[in-house]
């Protein structure tokens, strides 16, 4: 019996194997896709970024710090700042608005 070595090129081929590859699919595209506003404007990739990350943290009850360092741990911090700075002007906002 003899065994065939063949280069198979497998790059066209987008099925995930497991949930984990499903999620990591999914993460690049969301990825891709930021970059993609983020070429015609820079501010709302920004803002769509610090949303996300403030939306992490909710989602894991504030937690989301204790899974970075460092710079990343620095970005969440400026865009939960920000996060709770545009909330209290709304609500500053809403507070002075008088219905006649």
């Amino acid at each position: 019996m003899t065994t065939i070595d063949c280069a198979v090129d497998d790059s066209d081929i987008d099925v995930p194997i497991d949930d984990r590859d499903e999620g990591e699919r999914q993460a690049l595209e969301l990825a891709h896709r930021i970059r993609l506003v983020a070429v015609q404007d820079p501010e709302q990739a920004q803002r769509l970024v610090d949303e996300l990350i403030v939306a992490l943290d909710a989602a894991m009850g504030g937690t989301f710090s204790e899974h970075l360092d460092g710079d990343a741990r620095a970005v969440l911090e400026r865009a939960l700042v920000k996060s709770k700075n545009a909330t209290e002007r709304a609500f500053h906002r809403a507070e002075t608005v008088r219905v006649p």
